[in-house]
């Protein structure tokens, strides 16, 4: 499907996010802080964007590739496994690639791992062969196997997949793994990971993300993606402030590897030089005391709100 010409010219851009679930809140949070704000349905299914125009859905995140596959919603927040699985999937029955991962968010990191009973000597994913592997993302799994030339039937289930050995379905699992904890509690011990996941905004598959859409939602969508990147780059960020001797400077410079390159201002009545960094890794007290024993003094963190390059 071409976006340019699938459900005619509109206005108004539309997100779609989990309704509910560990993506939900902050998804919404994110577009929050990227200011968008919206007026709630009373079924909870839709929000109508105030501040721009931007709507968004609320919906199960299996169905958000879909949504932007047929033009439904234009962009969606979801999570890489399951745009993946879909994608995997889609092509695999001679269709082509209808969405992609246009930036990832950071929240909602997992992995789907390979993980077999805790009595299992492990030692290579040869050992998978002739096996069965319970999994609800045989799409993945199976590109996987193959890729590695294993020979192994692939169980699909819709949940639980975690009690499939003890219950006889399976011999090992392919599934997503946060803390360990759900695969310590069934005897089980994470051996392969064939993903990192995590929170994505995805849309419709394209070369340019200006290419998509030639109406309102076009600069709509670079407007949100300008801001996101804000955020996003923002979200850890400090700025760091300090005076130092001009003598000192090379010496603090080398310690600031993450920072953009710094303002350096003239003290008034002395030979001082003040200096504001944006750093964008951790500023640690371990940071601080390195630059103070480099010459550094009256140094100051403050927290960066937002940012418009």
């Amino acid at each position: 499907m071409n976006p340019k010409s699938g459900n005619g010219a509109r206005d108004r851009l539309r997100i779609a996010i989990q309704k509910s679930g560990r993506l939900a809140e902050p998804a919404r949070a994110l577009l929050n802080a990227c200011g968008l704000s919206w007026r709630e349905s009373r079924d909870r299914l839709f929000c109508y964007g105030e501040s721009l125009p931007v709507d968004l859905l609320l919906v199960r995140d299996d169905d958000i590739p879909g949504l932007i596959r047929d033009g439904v919603c234009d962009l969606g927040v979801v999570g890489r496994n399951v745009l993946l699985e879909q994608d995997i999937a889609l092509r695999s029955e001679g269709g082509t690639t209808a969405f992609r991962e246009w930036r990832a968010l950071g929240f909602g990191g997992c992995r789907l791992a390979l993980a077999v009973p805790e009595g299992w000597a492990w030692q290579s994913p040869a050992q998978l062969g002739s096996t069965r592997i319970a999994t609800s993302y045989p799409a993945i799994l199976r590109q996987w196997l193959d890729g590695q030339g294993i020979a192994a039937e692939v169980v699909e289930l819709s949940g639980s997949v975690e009690i499939a050995p003890r219950l006889g379905q399976a011999d090992a699992i392919c599934d997503l793994v946060s803390s360990g904890a759900t695969l310590a509690a069934n005897q089980l011990k994470p051996v392969m990971t064939l993903l990192e996941s995590e929170a994505v905004l995805a849309g419709p598959a394209a070369e340019n993300f200006g290419q998509l859409w030639d109406d309102a939602r076009g600069e709509l969508a670079e407007l949100l993606l300008r801001r996101l990147d804000g955020v996003l780059r923002m979200r850890h960020s400090k700025l760091l402030m300090f005076q130092a001797s001009r003598e000192a400077i090379p010496s603090l410079l080398p310690l600031l590897p993450d920072a953009e390159a710094p303002t350096v201002m003239q003290v008034d009545g002395g030979d001082a030089l003040a200096l504001q960094a944006l750093c964008h890794g951790a500023v640690t007290w371990q940071r601080l005391e390195e630059l103070k024993r480099a010459g550094a003094r009256g140094l100051l963190v403050l927290p960066v709100e937002g940012m418009l390059a």
